[in-house]
């Protein structure tokens, strides 16, 4: 049934053919209407405005059977440019991207770690100046800065509620210190989530495919993908994978309840197990320390993809508990396509997609339906941080997805 005209161009029309376009490379406005449904009046004027603010760009043409050759669309990759930060512990990631998705500039630099809240911020909008400089991306064109952080976290106040890793944030309103500062949009999210959309539009995943990203930071996380927009829930917190548990009577977590997949696979528990048997693993230098969880897993995933006999059975040990709960995960879901990301997954991440792949195999319910494609992340160490990014593009070219970037001067005035 046809929508009416008013309908049919507001955001969440131009968020539909932003994304066809992103998804499908060049393409016609006569393939535009197809692929959309919407009508070829509507097209028009969504692309009319898309070419005016230089967000696509006309791209070639195509001959169309024996009549007027059609004009491709494509996106525009110097349109505008997005800032993405992922904060952790031991490091913070900061990431460029074009509209495109490409990454143009990046840097790592030191984490959270004991410091204040306060320290950070400083720390990290005296680098977001020296990152933009040093990219010689002009401040006009930079359509916002997103951070993200382990959850969960308070969509309203743009807050970590709580956090394993970084306790003296929790309640800090990053996102109001940074817009009272940052002369660009600002947006707070979690980093799991962010991963899922990172990948989403660099893969150029069609919106008819039901996606999900498993993150594996220190933590283990999800991000889901429907229709082309990130699902939230409620509070912006759903996709929390690691806190399904898989031992109803396990080990208790910081969240309250028992048996959480994150106290078993994750980074964090794996070197707290591993702590335990550090004898067979004395070779491999690890620290176990809180400030080096990051890279001691590092070290004893790549001993376990070497062959040493204790490091291989404490990784495999995480893949099954990952397995377990990622079955269950795309039971409620059914996905399409999983991707495996995180800086967790860059060394070892065969093991985990085994594992996985296995079990969906042996015990996904709709497995004789069809079958999940499982993927590594292409850049897994800067999965979040592009992802980041990933959420700025997607508000500013594509709103109709998600929370929109409101420029520093109204969120203060709103306040």
């Amino acid at each position: 049934m046809a929508r009416p005209e008013s309908v049919a161009s507001g955001p969440g029309s131009r968020a539909l053919v932003v994304d066809v376009i992103r998804s499908s490379g060049p393409i016609s406005r006569v393939e535009l209407t197809a692929a959309t449904g919407l009508t070829q009046p509507s097209i028009s004027n969504i692309v009319r405005r898309l070419l005016a603010e230089g967000i696509v760009r006309e791209g070639g043409r195509v001959a169309s059977g024996g009549g007027k050759p059609r004009t491709l669309i494509e996106i525009n990759p110097g349109a505008l440019y997005a800032v993405g930060v992922q904060l952790g512990y031991e490091s913070m990631t900061f990431v460029a991207t074009g509209a495109g998705g490409g990454i143009v500039a990046r840097q790592l630099v030191d984490g959270a770690s004991l410091d204040s809240p306060d320290e950070v911020t400083d720390r990290l909008v005296a680098q977001f100046d020296t990152f933009v400089d040093a990219a010689g991306i002009p401040r006009s064109s930079i359509a916002g800065v997103a951070v993200v952080a382990p959850g969960p976290l308070s969509a309203d106040h743009g807050a970590i509620l709580r956090s394993p890793t970084l306790r003296r944030w929790e309640g800090f309103s990053l996102r109001d210190r940074l817009s009272d500062r940052l002369d660009v949009p600002v947006m707070i999210d979690n980093d799991a989530a962010a991963a899922a959309v990172g990948e989403f539009w660099t893969r150029r995943v069609p919106r008819t495919e039901t996606f999900a990203s498993i993150y594996m930071g220190t933590g283990l996380g999800a991000g889901i993908i429907i229709d082309g927009a990130l699902y939230r829930g409620s509070s912006s917190n759903a996709g929390e994978l690691g806190h399904m548990s898989v031992d109803l009577d396990g080990e208790p977590c910081f969240c309250g309840n028992r048996g959480c997949a994150e106290r078993y696979a994750s980074p964090a528990a794996v070197m707290l197990r591993a702590r335990e048997q550090a004898g067979s693993l004395a070779d491999l230098g690890l620290l176990f320390g809180d400030d080096t969880v990051a890279q001691d897993f590092d070290k004893l995933a790549r001993a376990a993809v070497g062959g040493h006999s204790a490091a291989e059975a404490l990784i495999e040990r995480s893949a099954r508990y990952l397995a377990a709960a990622v079955v269950s995960f795309v039971n409620v879901l059914d996905v399409d396509r999983l991707v495996l990301a995180g800086p967790s997954i860059a060394v070892a991440g065969s093991v985990y997609a085994r594992a996985v792949r296995d079990r969906l195999t042996e015990s996904a319910f709709a497995r004789q339906s069809h079958d999940v494609l499982v993927e590594l992340a292409t850049n897994p160490r800067d999965s979040a941080a592009i992802g980041a990014a990933a959420l700025v593009l997607q508000s500013s070219v594509a709103p109709g997805h998600g929370p929109r970037l409101v420029p520093p001067r109204q969120r203060a005035a709103a306040r």
